[in-house]
């Protein structure tokens, strides 16, 4: 119960934070002269170091457990949010938020303390232990973004950042309380043959390929709502206010989300109910994108995007744990972020780019439509029954489902 509450509480500030970086939009880009495409640039440069680094810490983790990558990882994340004040706009945005921002969420986020999270609880109650923990991961977000907001409106961008820096580095005692060690005693020490062995099965696994694809979509999807909605919200004569407000509605909503979505994967198939968040989100997103946006529209939105938000982690954490076992989950995890966060990249940048050429962004909603649904046809059309018998261990996963 204790590493639960832990791991909710450096989930909640690392993603909170991360959420709520796109209110610095604006006023950057009116200190600074830059442009909307070059901030979604950072931020998706961010994404992209964080793909790329969650595979890297993932091994580490799983070979010298999670606390010394949570310390290192949190003390990384406030350095390059203190780098935004000091850095200008191009190392500051760049280095700063793309990439010390980027390491600091892939070693404080999903991959580690799912792992750590995964191992500390039995098989039968993993997936819910897992939504409560993706629950509590949004929690932060309810007060972070309002306040941030509040903080740029009446003491500067720079005060709020240093803040943010504050709750950044407060991840570090509180890191302290996670186990040191690596794995339970049943699992086999990761070497690096094991390693290469368990991604090379992964990477032969027609439903770990389906899975990885449509992860894809929904990072360009949400990296979008998180960069994009406060300006796009301001295009459409909404203040600055709701937009904050709508960050922390999605919070509250993925906390409640995410649970009732992982009380539904222990009777329900898991790869069936990840399609249908894909789906569900693409309509919603359809169908704000095509009325005319007022305050209670985008908190409408905020709201149902919320509680499909962040539903589909406990999702695939339990089809990978199911297929592969526990002794290479923050690896295997690690390698089908890596897709979640080209999306994002790819979401965050080319929203922008929209943006700066065509003046709106219409060209990125509808984008966003098209994405969700081969996401929903690619997951739904996955294959997970097959399992990895050499790579894990029956008391760790349990049947397939």
């Amino acid at each position: 119960m204790l590493l639960i509450i832990v791991g909710g509480a450096i989930l909640s500030i690392c993603m909170g934070l991360r959420q709520s970086l796109g209110l610095f939009l604006q006023p950057i880009r009116a200190d600074m002269g830059v442009s909307a495409s070059a901030f979604g640039f950072a931020l998706a440069l961010q994404n992209l170091v964080w793909g790329l680094a969650q595979p890297v810490v993932g091994v580490a983790g799983d070979r010298y457990g999670p606390r010394p990558i949570l310390i290192s990882c949190a003390l990384i994340y406030a350095s390059g949010l203190l780098l935004m004040i000091w850095g200008g706009p191009v190392t500051g945005l760049n280095l700063g938020a793309g990439v010390l921002v980027g390491i600091g969420i892939a070693g404080c986020g999903f991959g580690v303390v799912l792992g750590a999270v995964s191992r500390s609880v039995p098989a039968p109650g993993r997936v819910q232990a897992l939504g409560v923990v993706s629950a509590a991961g949004s929690l932060a977000t309810l007060a972070i973004a309002p306040l941030g907001q509040s903080l740029i409106d009446h003491a500067g961008w720079q005060v709020a950042l240093a803040v943010y820096a504050a709750l950044a580095l407060a991840m570090v005692p509180i890191s302290f309380l996670v186990g040191g060690k690596p794995t339970v005693d049943k699992l086999p020490v990761a070497t690096a043959s094991r390693t290469t062995s368990a991604i090379l099965a992964a990477l032969r696994h027609p439903g770990f390929i389906a899975m990885s694809l449509a992860f894809f979509a929904c990072g360009f999807q949400l990296q979008f709502i998180t960069v994009h909605l406060p300006t796009y919200l301001g295009i459409c004569g909404v203040s600055t206010e709701v937009g904050a407000l709508a960050l922390g509605v999605i919070g509250i909503m993925n906390a409640i989300g995410s649970f009732v979505t992982a009380r539904l994967a222990a009777r329900h198939n898991p790869k069936e109910l990840l399609a249908l968040i894909y789906l569900l989100r693409t309509l919603t997103i359809a169908v704000f994108a095509a009325f005319p946006v007022s305050t209670f529209s985008t908190l409408a939105f905020a709201g149902v995007m919320g509680f499909l938000w962040l539903g589909v982690v406990p999702l695939i954490s339990a089809l990978i744990s199911n297929a592969f076992g526990l002794r290479h989950f923050n690896t295997l995890f690690g390698i089908a972020f890596l897709t979640h966060q080209l999306g994002g990249f790819a979401g965050s940048w080319l929203g922008g780019v929209s943006y700066d050429v065509t003046g709106s962004y219409r060209v990125a909603w509808a984008s966003m439509v098209i994405v969700g649904l081969l996401a929903f046809l690619l997951q739904w059309s996955m294959n997970h029954s097959d399992r990895e018998p050499d790579l894990t261990l029956q008391s760790d996963a349990g049947p397939p489902r």
